[in-house]
């Protein structure tokens, strides 16, 4: 290809953000070789602007900026303009984020990134109007001088160029020197650090906006309250549990949350539903419910999954990535959130009868003022005892009205212009929501377990090479591409081992141990000690990042050594404990000194310092009074490690999953004449038992040792 920028090229990408691109003037390009060599050969700066396809202020500079002729001719003839879809490659945007937080002290999307024909950043900032306002430069008069200044002090930039890349480097690339493993106080001392941070009038985290889910410190805290029955654990958990669950950040009428609150009381949202927040949120939601025994809870997470199974599910069973923020309201104009607003007139129009439309905008605070640019987003407002007695009725009478109108309004919401939604199908993010189906099986409804099954299956049959051992990313349209990050092994690893946990399946099991085996094989580093978010036969970027944070996502780094810690238990001769042990010790003095922040691999460290709970299973299946049990009882760093009943079952399980001899978990632990657990935690067991709760006992008292 002579000059492939003379045209724009996104209109031959599947990613639905790069296509939302494929008629504007810019001449974009993808992130490829044929981009990166036309760079070169033009001897030109890169433009990079990497965002996503829910991105509101990804829609604003598109429509402000990439829409005009003018714009274009400036990008098209002075830069190479190359799109990056962060969902797509979150390796390219971990890179250049860092620096521009770095830099700029904040980050976001759309990122905008100049950069040297060979990928070094010298430039970076989020959101640029077109032209100045309110302090921020005007994107023309940026691209005036960027390309003026490369012509006339190049050596600045270039010079600039490579400090910027050094820093990346030193930021994602490079490790400490490694230290004693955290000990068992690092769980009562994380969960300290996050009450203080804690919103205790609003719920949440930080005293404003805004605010978002925060499933890894909520299972911080929650794990700290079970270890050490301090209150205020559970208590701060709790109300962060009930303000996201009451506020605007979670979808009354149809299910599931939205990205996050603008606001400190998570009123009105960023409107985008993510499928990462939708498998994270109900997870610790289930964690909520064992806790505290709180129905409304189990009510949350039922709705979330029918609404992913609803709105988000491929025929074939993989789930899709996200729904937009915007969509057409009734003068046709594309408005953030105009799907999920409303009106009192407008809930009277569609509901038929008038004291039911009264209950039910008093219930959700929808009023004539509104709270959102003249509507309403629904909230919690009324409670039912409350509304009872304004209504003089029974409870039971207003739940019923209540419900019976939820129904007419949601129909009549189903006739609204819908969000446009992306339909690509991650590894990782789907592995996320296997986790969250699985657990769901187990503790609310066998049909949760079959979606799981679905989406795993069809990652396998799409994503998974068994030859090589290698896993895509991406799947859209029967379009594969990608190499698999860390994130994808290690979600899906343990979403694998999930649905192990909930179904007794050993094939589920034996995956997992593959995404292991390849975890260890394309991400560690023995000279650094480190999991790296790339593969190693990957491509090669200016820097090679790990993951450690808790971002959107949980820390890839954190689930894996999570995930690798609990393999470990299985094939105990394989190095899985090693590679995470070590990825502890290289890090313990970054997750010591911030918590916090490390929250997932916080959680790692803590299974790695107390030991998981190991509750292993002979017989052939679970019976119903065993998994009620289990349904009801919070059992952080569980493991449910389940066996054939006879040692002949055993080793045929161990034939299929090629292994060279029976792991201690499952050894020696055969069955009575009916289902028998054994309970164990650092290498001290309980008797076999065949009594659900007398095991749970011991499970008790091991805890306290």
């Amino acid at each position: 290809m002579s000059n492939p920028t003379r045209r724009n090229r996104l209109d031959e990408e599947e990613s639905p953000y790069l296509r939302q691109h494929a008629d504007n003037p810019v001449h974009w390009q993808p992130w490829d070789e044929d981009a990166l060599e036309a760079a070169r050969e033009r001897d030109v700066p890169i433009f990079l602007s990497i965002g996503y396809s829910a991105c509101h202020w990804c829609h604003v500079m598109e429509e402000e900026s990439f829409e005009d002729e003018d714009v274009a001719e400036l990008l098209n003839e002075n830069f190479v303009p190359i799109k990056v879809d962060r969902e797509e490659r979150p390796d390219i945007d971990a890179i250049y984020m860092s620096i521009c937080q770095q830099v700029t002290g904040g980050g976001g999307w759309p990122l905008s990134a100049w950069l040297t024909p060979d990928g070094k950043p010298f430039y970076v900032g989020t959101y640029f109007p077109k032209h100045s306002r309110q302090g921020r430069p005007g994107f023309t008069d940026l691209l005036e001088n960027i390309s003026n200044s490369w012509n006339t002090d190049r050596d600045e930039m270039e010079n600039r160029g490579e400090q910027w890349t050094n820093a990346i480097e030193g930021e994602l690339e490079s490790t400490p020197e490694a230290s004693d493993t955290p000990s068992s106080e690092l769980l009562q001392s994380a969960a300290s650090q996050i009450v203080r941070s804690a919103d205790r009038e609003y719920g949440g985290f930080g005293q404003g906006g805004p605010k978002f889910p925060q499933p890894a410190r909520l299972d911080v805290l929650f794990r700290a309250f079970d270890r050490t029955g301090a209150k205020q654990f559970s208590d701060v958990a709790v109300e962060t549990l009930d303000a996201m669950a009451n506020g605007g950040l979670y979808d009354h009428v149809g299910g599931g949350f939205h990205r996050y609150a603008t606001d400190r009381a998570w009123t009105v949202p960023h409107f985008e539903k993510m499928l990462y927040d939708n498998a994270e949120l109900p997870q610790i939601y289930l964690a909520g419910y064992q806790v505290t025994g709180n129905d409304r809870y189990a009510a949350l997470v039922r709705e979330t999954f029918a609404f992913l199974d609803r709105e988000m599910r491929h025929p074939d069973g993989g789930f899709y990535s996200t729904l937009d923020a915007r969509s057409e309201d009734e003068a046709g104009e594309s408005e953030e959130g105009a799907f999920y607003v409303w009106t009192p007139e407008e809930i009277h129009d569609v509901v038929d009868d008038e004291t039911a439309a009264d209950l039910f905008c008093d219930r959700y605070g929808i009023t004539k003022s509104g709270n959102f640019e003249g509507k309403t987003v629904l909230t919690l407002n009324g409670s039912v005892p409350e509304l009872a007695e304004e209504y003089n009725l029974h409870e039971s009478e207003v739940r019923e009205l209540l419900d019976d109108t939820r129904r007419q309004v949601f129909e009549a919401r189903e006739e609204r212009e819908r969000p446009l939604r992306d339909e690509k199908i991650l590894a990782g993010w789907n592995g996320l929501l296997i986790s969250a189906l699985s657990e769901g099986g187990l503790v609310l409804d066998d049909e949760y377990t079959a979606l799981a099954e679905s989406a795993l299956d069809f990652v396998r049959e799409h994503l998974w090479d068994a030859e090589t051992g290698t896993l895509s990313r991406r799947f859209k349209d029967s379009d594969v591409a990608i190499d698999g990050y860390l994130e994808d092994y290690a979600f899906l690893a343990r979403g694998a081992f999930d649905l192990y946990q909930t179904t007794g399946n050993p094939d589920h099991l034996g995956f997992a141990l593959d995404l292991a085996r390849a975890i260890e094989r394309e991400f560690w580093d023995d000279d650094s000690g480190t999991l790296y978010f790339t593969p190693e036969s990957g491509e090669r970027l200016v820097a090679r990042p790990q993951e450690l944070a808790d971002q959107s996502t949980p820390s890839s780094l954190g689930v894996a050594t999570d995930v690798l810690l609990v393999l470990s238990e299985f094939v105990p001769h394989d190095r899985f404990g090693e590679v995470a042990e070590s990825v502890l010790e290289t890090h313990a003095k970054t997750i010591e000194s911030n918590p916090f922040q490390y929250a997932t691999l916080a959680l790692a460290a803590d299974r790695h310092a107390t030991g998981s709970l190991e509750l292993t299973i002979a017989g052939d299946e679970l019976p119903a009074e065993w998994r009620d049990r289990l349904a009801r009882t919070f059992l952080p760093t569980r493991i449910l490690a389940h066996r054939p009943p006879t040692e002949e079952g055993l080793a045929e399980w161990c034939e299929q999953l090629d292994l060279d001899e029976v792991p201690p978990i499952w050894a020696g632990r055969e069955a009575d004449e009916e289902p028998t657990l054994y309970v164990c935690r650092s290498f001290t067991c309980s008797p076999p038992v065949t009594d659900i709760d007398a095991g749970l006992e011991w499970a008790d008292d091991l805890a306290l040792e």
